[in-house]
């Protein structure tokens, strides 16, 4: 699987969700589970890429905006979130993260389900029911593609008083 398969995938089940990202997921289990197991490990890896891609301080700074906190975990679901809403959001919100104010509608963004998908998918697809090293998770993390605890987050930090300038118009929707 490349990247232009992965984020054809993602963008398919999107629209095919409506906005529920319960059937996004099921979405996507089940055009994975259509593929071979080397490509369900070739989508965790491209999803970890994306999710590593996306861990800058002024994507963080949107989250809090969006949120009004941030945690390692609320950011983790926040950057699946942002991966699940397709290529196109995807890019425009690392180029500058105030694009976010055109997608969002309502406080706390995630979608924490996304990191099972490929897990499920490899499951069903091989019939292993205990994840071991051969699973799509254990596969990412021997090529390094940890989003963990320890990850360097990329830019420069930020202080509560500046978000209001760092993102403008996603504080006027949601900071003020």
């Amino acid at each position: 699987m490349d990247k232009k398969e992965f984020w054809h995938l993602l963008d398919a089940a999107k629209a095919e969700a409506a906005g529920n990202q319960e059937r996004q997921q099921q979405h996507l289990v089940a055009r994975l589970t259509e593929r071979e197991p080397e490509q369900i490990i070739e989508f965790e890896c491209l999803l970890r890429q994306y999710i590593i891609e996306a861990d800058d301080f002024t994507v963080m700074a949107a989250q809090k905006i969006i949120d009004g906190y941030v945690s390692d975990d609320s950011y983790l679901y926040f950057r699946c979130w942002l991966v699940g809403q397709g290529e196109t959001v995807f890019a425009n919100a690392l180029r500058s993260p105030d694009t976010l104010a055109d997608v969002v509608q309502e406080p706390y963004q995630d979608f924490e389900q996304l990191l099972y998908v490929a897990t499920i998918a490899f499951a069903e697809r091989t019939g292993q029911p205990e994840e071991d090293e051969t699973f799509p998770r254990a596969q990412a993390e021997a090529r390094g593609l940890d989003y963990g605890p320890g990850s360097v987050t990329k830019g420069e930090d930020w202080t509560d008083n500046q978000l209001p300038r760092m993102l403008p118009r996603l504080w006027k929707k949601f900071g003020a």
